[in-house]
């Protein structure tokens, strides 16, 4: 029987006792007091019993909790960790990615400098080389045209 139940019947009795007159005391059926005594005294170690049971009960339900809450606590630690790793390493490769870079654009622009002088050097080079040709070409087109005047004087002297 439940001690709750129990206890109302014990309010019944006490509600059913007769008054004395003049007083706070009552008279209450003496068997039917320490039937409901010795019930209780059944009663109260099976409810204490049930009770300890529902706290072994809930400090096994907390003990999981806990232990899952620690086990998603690592795990939120490890993949944190994880993701931080991965931050660290994309941060790297960014940052090695544009030393390369860096380093492609000081090449390029060294190379585009040699290319910049070679073109100067070899442009400089044809205009002597040119410049030589058309020396050249001036001279044999003054020799030519002496040589056309001394041919001419030298007829005009032949004709006169």
């Amino acid at each position: 029987m439940d001690i709750l139940q129990l206890i109302d019947r014990l309010e019944e009795l006490f509600n059913d006792a007769k008054a004395l007159p003049f007083t706070h005391n009552v008279v209450v059926d003496e068997d039917r007091m320490l039937e409901l005594i010795d019930q209780m005294r059944i009663a109260i170690p099976e409810e204490v019993k049930k009770a300890q049971q529902v706290m072994a009960q809930r400090d096994r339900v907390m003990a999981q909790a806990q232990e899952e809450a620690n086990r998603t606590l690592q795990l939120a630690r490890e993949k944190a960790d994880q993701m931080m790793q991965k931050d660290i390493i994309v941060q790297e490769a960014q940052r090695r990615a544009d030393q390369i870079i860096s380093q492609g654009r000081a090449e390029a622009e060294s190379t585009r400098g040699d290319a910049d002088n070679y073109v100067v050097e070899t442009l400089m080079q044809l205009q002597e080389q040119i410049a030589k040709v058309s020396n050249q070409v001036s001279n044999g087109v003054r020799m030519v045209q002496e040589e056309q005047l001394r041919k001419e004087t030298g007829n005009v002297s032949e004709k006169m």
